[in-house]
Parts: C-alpha cells; structure tokens; sequence
C-alpha cells in the first residue's frame, strides 16, 4: 500500500494537465491548486480504503476525468442561476421577479462603465441619485414626489422614524403582519423610536377606534396591507378615503404599506383586492411605501411617494444614506419604470406580468412543448404527461388566489421521485419543481420556453448520477 502514494501525480502536474482546459485556465490559481490538493487527499482515502490497488488506477491520464469532474463541481459559484419550475412567480428564495430584457442591459451599463449616477449633466456640478426615477415614479403614480431606499422593510422604517419618533402611530389590530424573514411591523415601529398604538379587534376595526385613539402625542394613522395573508368571514377594516377624512379632521398624516404594491392593475387577470398604487395614491394617502422587486418586476429597493412636504424630510433624514440604493438598482429601476409608462408594453415585457397574466391557452401550449423536449432528450426513462394544476404569485401577493394552468407530470422507474428531486439540486444548473400525488411537476409558467432544453439536460444529468 505504501508504495502506491509515490505514483500519486504531483500537484504541479495535475494543475498543467486541467489548465489545458479554458474552463479551468481561468480559475484563480489558488482555488484551482486547493481543489487539486483536495482531490489528490480523496485518492489517498482510496488507496488506504483498499478502494486503489493498482499503480495504473493513479495514472495521471486515469485520474484526469475524476479530477477533472470535481474541480469542476467544486469551483461553481455559491450563487447561481436555477431553473425555477414551482410555478411560484415571486419567489422569494430564488430571488424574487426577473428583470425585463431592457433593465438587464441597464444594469451591464452601469456596472461596465464610468455613469452620472450622482452628476447633474445639464451643468456638471453634483447632482441627486433619486433624480433619475424621481420624475417617472411621480409621472407613473400622481404622487407629489418620491424616494428610492434598499427594500420596503427600510422604506417603513425610514418613514416612521421621519415622521413619528417618540410619538405615537395609530394602526388597526388586523394589520400587525409578520411577513417572510419575521419582519414584524410593530418591531420595527419599536426600532424606530415610533410607539405603537393598536386599537380595534383582530377582525374588525372601525373609524370610531381611530378616533378614540387620537391624542396629543398622536403623530400619524398607518394602514398596512396585509399583502400575505386575508382574515375572511365577519370583518371590518377602515378604509382610504374614510382614514383620510379623519386624518383632516385632526390634522394628521395618513401612512399606508402596501407591501409588495403594484402599478399594474391585475383585475382582469382574476386576482382581486390588490389596490395600484396609483388608486392609493389618488385615494388621499400623504405617503405610500412598496416594494420594487415583487409585483412591480424591478429590482430590490423600497419605494416611497407622497406628499412632497413629507418626501423631503425623510430624504434629509440622515438614515437615508445608510439605505440608500445603488447604480445597479438605479439602472435597472428606471428601465422597469420607463415601460409603465405604456401599461400593455409594461406587461408584455416585463417578466413577472407576463407570467402572471399569461393565458390558459399559452400555458398549454408551453406545457405541450415541454413534454415534446423531454420525451426526445429523455425517451422511455421518464413517463410525461400533462395535467390541470395551479400557480403562484408568491412574494406575499395574493395568498388567496390560485392562477390555473397545465403542469407537465415526470415520473421514472429508475428512482424514487424524492431522490430525483434531491439529485437535481446538484445539476448545473439546479432544477427546482415541487412533488404532488408521486411526480415530479414542472410549472412552464416560471419557465422560460428557452430554458425546456435546459430542464431535460437536468433530468438527464440526475437520472445519470450514481
């Protein structure tokens, strides 16, 4: 056994033989030696194992494809792309919404080239980051003014803080949502300095709550929609324009949290009780906050509009800077924003509407093409067939709602259906489905029509390993 290590081939070695490959030629040299090294320990495992008994077994040529297969599995990115066929639209997990084709290539400006990010062209002095959505968010919404921060989680923060530190903030009882990642609203109006003043009943709250409520450390009335989830049955909550009736009567500014918040209507889609931001806006609330990476499509950010006598105080708030966006999130914002400007383009051309108005019949259609790419890459491995099923919006968006469709059905003899589905979290890239009644099902909805061959290459890859 002991003379079997000197044939183990040298470091040196075994690095010149994988930089032949321009795939291994431009890892950073490092990482390519310690994945080597790695590898050459697991041969030394094998020889004292029993598992290597023969000089030739180590043969630098032998040894090259193993090598070769986990340097490469190894040295994958920690993040990276994955095939989404859950048919949850807004998945948070995987990143919630894809950009537009347009804000992608906003984004690559941006980051490959020197921009006016913070330099006013029209005469070269310094000018605002927010500058370049300010205008079309004001356009697009009818708000006043508006402010960009990194996410709504901050965007409530930021305005509580502004408007109400150390002073009370009225909200209904119904409206105290725990969202994704245990982001509690009465948490963060404690972090901000704001204090909490709950009133009516978990599942009905009314004007004259509100009311009695008010006092002299009263700063603002809040309404927060419960973007993940509905109380149903024998319920009551204030509405806008009631809430903006009382918020003139006495004097105070009335907050609203849309939470993921859309600019699109999705009424004739089927997915009902979601108010625009611009019927919000129009209904008398001073500000608004939503989020830019849900149901609007864009990027991570958290976007305020309102008043302008309210937007120019939390902008002079010194937080602001901790929150504020970068020229990736600017880049891509405004690419999003500029397509709302025409509503059918904006739904055309933006992913996540697209998805989710995408009709019964496309579905189909998608779904029967999918199985006709898995059945010629696949053959008698797997059985294919389609069946009726459902979609998400997802990102905490009409939690109500199912979007109907067609599913393709997988299932294989060679595996368990939970194997399958573990063994795919290790293909390049991952395919990521969900398992009902012991099949795997693919959503096309969430798929790309250029990522079906994609999908069969995966399954083939798992139904390979060993």
């Amino acid at each position: 056994m002991s003379s079997l290590y000197k044939h183990i081939p040298s470091v040196n070695d075994a690095l010149d033989a994988l930089t032949r490959d321009s795939y291994f030629s431009e890892l950073p040299r490092p990482l390519l030696k310690g994945l080597v090294n790695e590898f050459l320990d697991v041969c030394r495992e094998e020889i004292r194992a029993g598992l290597i008994a023969e000089p030739d077994a180590l043969a630098l040529e032998a040894l090259l494809p193993r090598m070769s297969a986990h340097v490469r599995a190894k040295s994958r990115p920690h993040f990276r792309r994955v095939l989404n066929a859950t048919g949850v639209v807004v998945h948070t997990n995987m990143g919630r919404s894809l950009l537009a084709d347009s804000a992608i290539r906003a984004v690559a400006e941006a980051c490959g080239h020197y921009s006016n990010c913070e330099f006013d062209l029209s005469t070269g002095e310094r000018g605002s980051r927010y500058s370049h959505v300010e205008e079309l968010l004001c356009r697009i919404t009818g708000a006043e003014a508006a402010l960009v921060v990194n996410n709504n989680a901050a965007a409530v923060f930021i305005m509580l803080e502004t408007l109400a530190r150390g002073r009370e903030v009225i909200v209904s009882r119904g409206q105290l949502v725990e969202i994704g990642g245990s982001f509690r609203i009465p948490d963060v109006m404690t972090k901000s300095g704001a204090i909490l003043r709950e009133v009516g009943a978990t599942n009905r709250t009314h004007v004259y709550d509100y009311e009695g409520a008010i006092n002299e450390e009263t700063a603002a009335l809040m309404r927060v929609h419960t973007s993940n989830f509905r109380v149903v049955g024998f319920t009551r909550e204030v509405s806008l324009p009631e809430m903006r009736a009382l918020g003139d009567r006495y004097g105070l500014p009335v907050i609203e949290d849309l939470g993921s918040g859309t600019l699109y209507s999705l009424e004739n889609a089927g997915l009902h009780g979601e108010p625009t931001v611009q019927q919000v806006v129009e209904q008398g609330a001073d500000v608004v906050s939503f989020s830019g990476d849900k149901v609007l499509g864009g990027p991570q950010a958290g976007i305020i509009v309102g008043r302008r006598e309210y937007i120019e105080r939390i902008k002079r708030n010194p937080i602001n800077r901790a929150m504020r966006i970068d020229k990736m999130t600017l880049a891509a914002l405004e690419a999003t924003l500029r397509l709302y400007l025409d509503m059918d383009l904006a739904r055309e051309r933006i992913p996540t509407l697209r998805m989710i108005t995408m009709s019964e019949a496309a579905l189909k259609s998608r779904a029967r093409r999918l199985a006709d790419t898995l059945r010629k890459v696949l053959g008698d491995r797997v059985a294919v067939a389609l069946k009726r099923g459902f979609s998400r919006v997802g990102g905490g968006a009409f939690p109500e709602y199912d979007l109907p469709g067609t599913l393709v059905s997988v299932t294989t003899e060679e595996i368990s259906i939970p194997e399958l589905r573990q063994r795919l979290l290790d293909t390049d890239p991952p395919l990521v489905a969900r398992i009902e009644d012991d099949a795997f099902l693919l959503d096309p909805r969430t798929l790309d029509s250029r990522e079906f061959g994609m999908v069969a290459a995966a399954l083939r890859q798992a139904l390979d390993m060993q």
